[in-house]
């Protein structure tokens, strides 16, 4: 049964964003917008603009997905056991729509040694605005 929000997310959604964060998919590796992407800013849940990940915590995993190895807000995201396509993963979710974001797994770089393995069509990239030019000289 379709809810009226499955109805506005298919609507704002491409069917490929909508397949990864409401049917659990997954991206095809080295095919997100977001992978190569070395802007300083913030990525966001695609679905509800919550703030997940900073690009200061992104690093460049080698996995085809972009890669964090902290969320900016620890309580955005929360992390469930995924036991899907037969193994045991950490399932990476918004924790304010519940929207599907990833994985989370135990070989990413210190401080935290995790690796945040996010599809790109699960977040939408705001740019870090340049600072403000002191112009009182």
């Amino acid at each position: 049964m379709s809810t009226d929000n499955d109805v506005d997310l298919k609507r704002r959604l491409t069917s490929e964003q909508f397949a990864v964060t409401q049917e659990k998919g997954t991206e095809r590796a080295f095919s997100g917008a977001y992978l190569d992407l070395k802007d300083d800013g913030t990525y966001r849940c695609i679905c509800c603009a919550a703030e997940l990940f900073s690009s200061g915590q992104k690093f460049d995993s080698g996995s085809g997905w972009p890669s964090f190895w902290l969320p900016l807000a620890g309580d955005n995201v929360r992390t469930t056991r995924d036991a899907s396509h037969g193994m045991i993963r950490t399932e990476v979710s918004c924790n304010h729509c519940d929207a599907h974001l990833g994985h989370v797994f135990e070989d990413g770089p210190q401080p935290s040694g995790l690796r945040y393995c996010i599809n790109s069509a699960s977040l939408d990239f705001k740019k870090e605005e340049a600072s403000d030019v002191d112009e009182s000289n």
